[in-house]
């Protein structure tokens, strides 16, 4: 393999790997500089892109080290260009740490860089807001991480002339993207959990945004610039809406009410953090300031580079938080927000449908999806998980989101998502090649006992992820915290509880005992030995020794196994009334 062209400090970060990313494509041979420890995090990431990484090298890197780690040591003289990603992006860091990488680090890279015979460029960088000299984030006792951002800019700038070295600073905005949760993440997350019940600043504040995908073309234009050496480059987007719009914006797409107060960024600052949930540190960035992109501009109308639409990037954003669960799990990238719907998985050729039950939410079909031998599409019921009250008829939701499918998928409904799947089947028999019920709660005698407990809605909001799990009788994990998380967010228990009272009403098991006698497709049900069928039915039924109520989730490899095995039954034409692996 030849040696690396391009070395990028940092490469494990949210900038700094999909930089990677970028130069791969483009053809270079890269060095990943990161901090021992992150090697796997960095190749896991670009597996999961497919990329392939014959002409990539990861080295590890202590940029706090004046010789930089094992990259000091690596025969490096044929780089042409550096990038330094490298840095610590937090509130709330100590003034030491916190200069120990943004400033010692960034001049240990320039003096590497300086011995490198070949170079041509280094690419360093840092934020939009060292273009304002006089503002409060640059005072180390406003924050840390600001405040040595700013000094490094100055020294590094000097030290550069004075070494010769073709320096580029890169100053973006607030870059967004998969991975991206820290400053404007934050507002976005309290937005979703009814904890922002006023902007800080006016109807001018601007946090201007920059897409993740634009900035990193932007970085590989900056090399190949003859005129770019000794220059800084303030990179945004300009139809950045204000602060209070990009809020609107977002709460209108997930479905939640925005703030419509707005308190002057002085006032909120004397006012107990305890109360606006914000600190100094982050108050400082929001400001009415407005920035000279000009220079950005130009490079990239030479290259031909054009900002995505800004309302795209910002809901594709937002999609992922909510999905991550704001950092806390990896996201699914089907998964998103349609007409306040929460949505995943296949949306035009599913073999299957899946309606989760309660207190779930579609995130307990995951692994059974994994598992299937057919794509899948997976949805919130209306009012419930991720998903907003839908105001039109009880259905009119699935029609919705079946309307675009193609074919005749086998829809599976859990527990009280077996309901809806019976009357869209039952209104759409052509549509459907047959249904599915995984423990479908009105043949199995009365209602649920939690939603009969007098505290029920207080009890479901204060659960953590660990008691709900053992409340249920489900493994913990990515299932019950996910409903955990969406039970704690205003409203969601409470139409929970309601969900799970009308239910477990006699009429409406009455009602879906006669939707599923004049069902005019094939049927079978799915249940666990521990919690049998209490009504006799004329369809086969697959019983799972040891499983409960959820057996999607004790025992997946079993029920996606009988999905796939009914499902090539639905599609002959002589089905058999038999139960598979019987």
């Amino acid at each position: 393999m030849s040696t690396p062209d391009t070395v990028v400090f940092g490469a494990a970060g949210f900038i700094g790997r999909a930089l990677v990313a970028r130069l791969l494509q483009q053809g270079h041979t890269v060095a990943a500089a990161v901090r021992p420890g992150t090697e796997a995090r960095l190749l896991s990431w670009l597996d999961s892109r497919d990329l392939d990484r014959e002409r990539l090298t990861v080295l590890g890197c202590d940029i706090t080290d004046p010789d930089l780690g094992a990259l000091g040591a690596a025969p490096l003289d044929d780089v042409r260009d550096v990038y330094n990603c490298a840095a610590r992006f937090s509130f709330g860091l100590d003034p030491a740490a916190a200069r120990a990488v943004n400033l010692d680090g960034a001049l240990h890279v320039l003096r590497w860089s300086a011995g490198r015979p070949r170079l041509r460029r280094l690419v360093h960088i840092t934020g939009y807001r060292v273009t304002v000299p006089e503002s409060a984030e640059h005072d180390y006792a406003v924050g840390a991480y600001g405040a040595s951002k700013f000094e490094a800019d100055a020294v590094l700038r000097e030290q550069a002339a004075a070494a010769a070295v073709p320096l580029t600073v890169a100053n973006p905005s607030t870059v967004i993207g998969p991975g991206q949760y820290i400053g404007l993440a934050e507002l976005v997350r309290d937005l979703w959990h009814g904890a922002l019940p006023a902007l800080p600043g006016d109807t001018e504040t601007l946090l201007p945004i920059l897409d993740l995908d634009y900035f990193v073309d932007f970085l590989t234009l900056l090399p190949r610039q003859p005129d770019s050496a000794g220059r800084s480059y303030t990179v945004l987007d300009p139809a950045s809406p204000p602060l209070p719009e990009l809020i609107g914006l977002l709460a209108r797409h997930m479905h939640v009410r925005a703030p419509r107060l707005t308190l002057p960024v002085g006032l909120v600052a004397h006012l107990p953090r305890r109360l606006t949930g914000v600190d100094a540190e982050r108050l400082a960035f929001i400001a009415g300031d407005r920035y000279d992109t000009s220079a950005a501009d130009a490079v990239a109308a030479r290259a031909g580079l054009t900002h995505p639409l800004a309302e795209t990037v910002l809901r594709d954003w937002a999609d992922h938080l909510v999905s991550s669960r704001f950092g806390a799990t990896e996201a699914d990238p089907t998964a998103g927000f349609e007409r306040g719907l929460w949505v995943c998985g296949e949306r035009h050729t599913p073999e299957y449908v899946l309606l989760h039950g309660l207190p779930t939410d579609s995130e307990a079909w995951r692994e059974v999806r994994g598992l299937l031998a057919a794509p899948t599409l997976a949805a919130d019921l209306p009012g419930l998980g991720r998903s907003a009250p839908q105001p039109a008829g009880p259905d009119r939701w699935l029609d919705d989101l079946l309307a675009p499918v193609a074919g005749r998928p086998v829809l599976v409904g859990h527990s009280l998502g077996c309901v809806p799947v019976l009357r869209y089947a039952a209104a759409h028999p052509d549509r459907v090649a047959g249904v599915v019920l995984v423990a479908p709660a009105f043949l199995q005698g009365g209602g649920s006992r939690l939603a009969r407990t007098p505290i029920a809605t207080a009890l479901l909001r204060r659960l953590p992820p660990v008691r709900l799990a053992a409340l249920l009788g489900i493994p913990a994990g990515p299932a019950a915290e996910s409903a955990s998380a969406n039970l704690r967010r205003p409203g969601v228990a409470r139409r929970t509880v309601a969900a799970l009272r009308a239910a477990g009403r006699p009429d409406a098991h009455a009602s879906a005992r006669r939707l599923l006698d004049e069902l005019r497709v094939p049927v079978h049900l799915v249940t666990g030995s521990t919690d049998p069928l209490t009504t006799t039915v004329t369809a086969p039924v697959t019983e799972i020794a040891g499983a409960g109520h959820y057996p999607h989730l004790t025992h997946p490899d079993q029920v996606a196994r009988i999905l796939d095995v009914v499902r090539k039954d639905f599609a002959d034409s002589t089905y058999r009334a038999t139960a598979p692996g019987r």
